[in-house]
């Protein structure tokens, strides 16, 4: 992965953490200085951070860019290793010298080097990775709840208790997390593709952490917790609340951070807290899959006004391991003509066979292609969300017979939208 002249990529250790945040404020500007954001904890995994510098000048990062080693990342069907890219910056002074690109290259070869099939991320700016083969894999949906809406009645829900607190990490944390964790396994047999939970200490320590740097001039943050008849924490919702008075009265705001439920039932009885809490007029709340609960369970979901972004990116590295290690909702037997810029070793036909609800045997093939398309697209049905009959309609995909498009369609697919919670 050579760099132009004169830059060359380097190991970035914790210490550097000052550089780090510099060049952070110069990619994504913020109001916040280096000194308070160094009393922050930092989420990065300091063994998977690098840096790009200019000879003669080691001092400042001409780029950066971190991964994180997810080694739970939900997939159709399976849990796997991801290297999940993230803090991707290159100083203003520095642009347009291909610095992206050679940090994009060593990340695909780092991932390799440590098992991971496939790299994800969220895209500050989604123009961007397209052309380096990341694919839109999942959609998100932000919600603003008028305070009060009707929810449709689900059995059991009035007879969970609430417990409302101020959040506190050492009480809370482990709870949260366990919470958050299963929620990646359900439906029981199905699961949920891209749940990305908080792997890394780092990932979790700072998640954890409620700056006041951080509140937007909201209170502390507050955790809703559910409880069944055993006593046992079914869901949970983070959140803070923040004031105005007009002249009408109170108009206040619930943020909602995460909300997850276990169960129906408990995602009914967060809810009905949730939309009737005094002196608030509305709950709003991002990152929310396209089938969560809430949306199903709200009379009038029009009326929350219903906001839909991209959520992850998904890029696969190694195409026979990643498809390989990933369930198919339909029996399949397809040959697949990719064509791959960055990684050759991924490019030419591939044959996908697999039973119903089982993983697939990936093999090399000289057969005619059924489908021809390119590793981005490819990378974007991995999750089972984007289906690959709405990309050939788009033009995105050139299929030889309509069985065989019908059929690769239905084995991608998977009954659960994917989707993460919260941007890291």
């Amino acid at each position: 992965m050579p760099f132009p002249e004169p830059y060359r990529l380097i190991p970035i250790p914790a210490d550097r953490h000052d550089d780090v945040l510099a060049l952070d404020l110069w990619a994504f500007p913020s109001g916040e200085t280096i000194e308070a954001l160094r009393e922050l904890p930092s989420p990065l995994s300091w063994d998977r951070t690098y840096g790009v510098i200019r000879s003669g000048d080691d001092d400042l990062l001409a780029g950066f860019h971190g991964a994180y080693p997810l080694r739970a990342y939900p997939v159709p069907g399976a849990e796997v290793s991801c290297g999940w890219l993230t803090w991707v910056g290159v100083h203003p002074a520095h642009r347009r010298r291909g610095i992206l690109r050679g940090m994009i290259e060593h990340h695909f070869a780092d991932c390799l080097a440590h098992g991971e099939a496939i790299s994800g991320l969220m895209a500050a700016e989604t123009p961007i990775y397209g052309r380096f083969g990341y694919g839109m894999a999942s959609a998100q949906v932000s919600l603003t709840i008028p305070r009060g809406a009707a929810l449709r009645p689900v059995a059991g829900a009035a007879d969970l208790d609430v417990a409302l607190e101020v959040w506190d990490a050492a009480a809370h944390g482990d709870l949260v997390a366990g919470i958050h964790r299963d929620y990646a396994r359900l439906p029981m047999g199905l699961g949920r593709p891209g749940w990305a939970t908080r792997e890394t200490p780092g990932q979790r320590e700072s998640r954890d952490t409620d700056a006041p740097s951080r509140r937007g001039g909201r209170e502390a943050l507050r955790v809703l917790l559910v409880r069944d008849e055993t006593g046992t924490a079914v869901a949970y919702a983070t959140f803070r609340r923040s004031s105005e008075w007009l002249r009408g009265g109170a108009e206040g705001t619930v943020h909602v951070r995460e909300a997850v439920a276990l169960t129906a039932a408990a995602a009914h009885r967060m809810w009905s807290v949730l939309l009737d809490l005094d002196l608030t007029s509305k709950v709003q709340i991002a990152n929310l899959p396209v089938d969560d609960p809430i949306v199903s369970l709200l009379v009038d979901v029009r009326g929350a006004v219903p906001d839909y972004q991209d959520n992850s990116w998904l890029r696969i590295l190694d195409l026979p391991a990643a498809l390989s290690q990933r369930a198919y909702a339909g029996e399949v037997d397809v040959v697949l003509e990719v064509a791959d810029a960055m990684l050759p070793a991924n490019a030419g036909r591939w044959r996908v066979r697999a039973a119903a609800w089982g993983y697939a045997d990936v093999t090399a093939s000289d057969d005619e292609p059924d489908l021809v398309l390119d590793i981005r697209e490819l990378s974007a049905a991995h999750l089972g969300s984007v289906s690959l009959s709405s990309l050939a309609q788009a033009g995105l995909i050139q299929a030889r017979t309509p069985e065989a498009l019908r059929a690769a369609t239905a084995a991608w697919s998977w009954p659960v939208a994917a989707a993460a919670n919260w941007i890291f």
